[in-house]
């Protein structure tokens, strides 16, 4: 099998099990649409394994061919194109792998659903096909159909209950916000086009960097507007704070997608693509430094609205806003390895947390709401196992995969010596703490403490379960533990949750995996230099942490989460009440849905209004239009008085007129 041929089926093979179940899901049924697309997807994964298994023992050389030219315009070829280095084969078994088990847990989550199954189905297979096709591309123009290729498919999956209000505002939401950010993209894919060579593929683009290094634009150089413009589109779809308010909303989705969404694909589409434009980036600090502060604005204050939901998905909703701005930092001090690192492991426990959350809600009859859980504990030992696993490796517990990737973010902030390096800093050491606060908080109320659903009011049950229908657990029933086909992708990912960063930390940060790839200006961003002289391998990383504060920041989150919720109970509720106005304004996400809504929704209702009052009421219809047929109105109106009938009159208007061309006809000799 050629190159050409093996991508293609990579990219392909997910495509085809979306079709088989979106176009003839009645003819094949359930069963059939679950078969194709699980087979499509697992084809991919193991092909994606194949790949990154060759980079990895050095039998696989960089790929970078174009498949099909689709027109050419102005000397440009608009191509579809693969690029397929170690990077790129990193990214493909993660989402691919993810993406598999998230088809698998699927089976057993959507067994209850009476439609819609297989639309889901070919649904999450298109996603699939969709976030390949834009890591995969050698150029903007497929990028850019991959990106907004996922945007749409989130679209779908997000109001997949399009029968509610919550969801349809739901996915109109991410929509809108991911325009705003595409609007951005478009530009800076634009300036691309214009002044970098005439060429959208990436190793041409990089080639003329050179050529545009000291070109101004704007009052500031060509190469820093570039950036920005592009790293508008990563903050809409890796939801990056002020862009970020779609996607704790996006939980209304099914938890299949939820999964699917915050943990390997969508949102780390807008960190893969800055990563890849690693040779831009390092020309400009200013750029960089803009990244690192939003990246560490969205972490703390992202993680501060965790420590207030009562829904289980929507904790988890907020830590992936968290750990995308961790992310978003490291590639701010230009640890892009690190923050690609991140994206991997983070991958994985965060599908496992999402997918564990929905094992829970399943055990709940379909309630989310925390605060009728509880003791869990004894009854889904599974679930429990997998999520607390989860959990520790989440908040950066040693010899846990989070640690690895958590701690080298924190170490390359603090080497870092960029405008804004120390408020960088201090936000992602202080996300430590408030990060295993809410992580634990939640697991303490799910799985300790008295069981709760026994006292619980049926209203509590309306709380954003999937199906619209009000569920919950009767007082005299108990949870139960998930079938097989939901245990086995939690217990498949809290394997990789465990031991991926340790295996892979040196190859992929101090080795050569990156090596020709991610491109770094040691001399102006000297970090991940110095972090290579300071590490020894990855057990000295972890006897390190002993003298870290990282570590006892992570260890008084957890303690003060199990002070607060399982020794004094009581406490939580008197100190939202003496601190009624934090509580307000967090419980009301900073207002930002407020501002938005008034400056932007009502704003744009404001300006429809002028616009059709004044524009098309009064100038266009009652001016242009209607005043033009008047006016012809009013003159036909006199002239129709002159057509009198009679002889003498008409006699009367010729000698007029005769008289009136006479007169002309001597004053222009007369005055010649």
């Amino acid at each position: 099998m050629t190159d050409m041929t093996l991508y293609l089926l990579i990219a392909l093979a997910p495509l085809a099990g979306c079709l088989l179940a979106g176009l003839f899901g009645n003819q094949i049924g359930r069963k059939g649409a679950h078969t194709a697309t699980i087979l499509g997807v697992g084809v991919s994964a193991v092909l994606s394994a194949q790949v990154l298994w060759g980079f990895i023992n050095g039998t696989r050389a960089k790929f970078d061919e174009n498949v099909y030219t689709w027109l050419t315009m102005g000397g440009t070829d608009f191509s579809v194109g693969f690029l397929v280095d170690s990077l790129t084969a990193m990214m493909m078994v993660v989402v691919t792998s993810v993406s598999l088990m998230v088809h698998i847990y699927t089976i057993g989550y959507m067994k209850d659903e009476e439609v819609g199954y297989q639309r889901f189905f070919s649904y999450i297979s298109l996603f699939t096909f969709s976030m390949l096709m834009l890591i995969m591309s050698n150029n903007f123009i497929q990028l850019f159909f991959g990106w907004e290729a996922v945007g749409l498919v989130s679209y779908l999956l997000i109001g997949f209950y399009f029968k509610r209000d919550s969801a349809i505002f739901a996915n109109l939401k991410a929509f809108l916000v991911n325009r705003v950010g595409d609007f951005g993209f478009v530009l800076g894919i634009g300036l691309v086009l214009a002044y970098f060579g005439g060429s959208l593929r990436y190793a041409d683009v990089f080639a003329y960097l050179p050529n545009v290094q000291n070109v101004s634009f704007l009052g500031t150089d060509l190469i820093t507007v570039t950036c920005l413009l592009l790293f508008v589109g990563a903050m809409g779809k890796s939801a990056q704070f002020p862009l970020h308010v779609w996607l704790p909303d996006s939980m209304e989705g099914p938890t299949p997608i939820s999964a699917l969404i915050h943990a390997a694909t969508m949102v780390t589409a807008g960190l893969f693509m800055v990563s890849r434009m690693s040779p831009m980036y390092e020309l400009s600090t200013t750029a960089l430094s803009v990244i690192m502060v939003i990246g560490a604005i969205t972490a703390l204050f992202m993680g501060f609205l965790g420590t207030i939901q009562n829904d289980i998905k929507r904790v988890i909703a907020y830590s992936t806003l968290s750990q995308l701005g961790y992310m978003t930092v490291a590639l701010g001090v230009s640890a892009y390895s690190v923050a690609m690192f991140h994206v991997m492991t983070h991958a994985f426990f965060k599908a496992l947390l999402f997918l564990a959350a929905g094992s829970v809600i399943i055990g709940m009859h379909h309630d989310q709401d925390m605060r009728n859980m509880g003791g869990l504990r004894k009854y889904m030992p599974i679930t429990w196992l997998t999520m607390l696993i989860g959990n520790l490796s989440l908040i950066g517990t040693p010899f846990f995969s989070g640690f690895y990737s958590k701690d080298s973010i924190i170490e390359a902030v603090k080497m870092s010596h960029l405008p804004g390096s120390g408020f960088a800093y201090f936000a992602v050491l202080a996300s430590v703490f408030v990060t295993a606060f809410y992580a634990f908080r939640q697991y303490f109320i799910v799985f300790h403490g008295k069981e709760r659903w026994r006292e619980a009011k049926h209203d509590h049950h309306a709380h954003g379960h999937d199906d619209g229908h009000h569920h919950g657990l009767a007082p005299d029933q108990n949870p139960h533990e998930s079938p097989l086909v939901v245990t086995l992708p939690l217990m498949l990912l809290a394997i990789p949750s465990v031991i991926i960063g340790y295996l892979t930390i040196q190859p992929m940060l101090y080795g050569d995996f990156f090596k020709d790839v991610i491109f770094v200006d040691a001399a102006a961003h000297p970090v991940m230099h110095e972090m290579a002289q300071e590490f020894h391998g990855a057990m000295a990383m972890v006897t390190h942490s002993i003298t870290s504060p990282v570590l006892y920041l992570a260890i008084g989150g957890v303690a003060a989460a199990w002070f607060l919720y399982c020794a004094a109970p009581q406490l939580p509720a008197k100190i939202q009440a003496a601190c009624k106005p934090i509580y307000r304004l967090l419980e009301n996400k900073y207002y930002l849905d407020a501002i938005y809504f008034a400056v932007f929704a009502r704003g744009a209702r404001v300006l429809g209004n002028l616009f059709w009052k004044v524009g098309d009421t009064m100038i266009i219809d009652n001016g242009i239009v209607n005043g033009a047929a008047r006016a012809v109105g009013s003159i036909a109106a006199q002239v129709r008085k002159m057509q009198t009938g009679f002889v003498y009159t008409y006699a009367a208007t010729m000698v007029f007129g005769l008289l009136v061309m006479i007169v002309a006809f001597f004053w222009n000799l007369w005055f010649k």
